[in-house]
């Protein structure tokens, strides 16, 4: 069983530069194609800073620094018993390229179903560009499997 104490775990916050290509890259995959995710000239035609990124965009950011496999050793979770359960966004602002993020994520539940089979746990992250902007809120679920 994973730890109570864990809630609140917060690790250091993410800085996180958001990069062009990148964005262009991940708007191909998903099959966006309205330009304003890969022309800035579009992008600053219809009234954005730069490049937009795309609606899930800085899901990455966490991963690319380490936060999720980090906590997952923390906790002491066998890696190979987690799965993603869930992902949510709330959009406040426009991500757009060249601009820094800052996550800062905590642990906010950590429960368990199925009388201990299955357990969660619950993060919550507030991102905020250099500009001192609340640009979205992602919360997040682990799924442990045990048994």
């Amino acid at each position: 069983m994973i730890d109570r104490k864990h809630i609140g775990y917060a690790p250091p916050p993410t800085l996180w530069t958001v990069e062009k290509g990148r964005i262009a890259f991940f708007a191909k995959v998903i099959g966006l194609t309205d330009p304003i995710h890969t022309d800035e000239a579009a992008a600053k035609a219809a009234g954005y800073r730069g490049i937009v990124a795309p609606p899930t965009f800085f899901f990455g950011a966490e991963s690319d620094a380490g936060v999720s496999m980090k906590m997952i050793q923390e906790f002491e979770i066998d890696l190979g018993k987690v799965l993603h359960g869930e992902q949510h966004f709330d959009y406040h602002a426009p991500v757009c390229a060249g601009d820094t993020l800052r996550i800062e994520t905590r642990v906010t539940d950590i429960y368990d179903k199925k009388g201990g089979l299955l357990e969660f746990v619950v993060r919550e992250s507030k991102v905020t560009n250099q500009l001192g902007e609340h640009v979205a809120d992602m919360r997040g679920i682990l799924v442990v499997r045990h048994g």
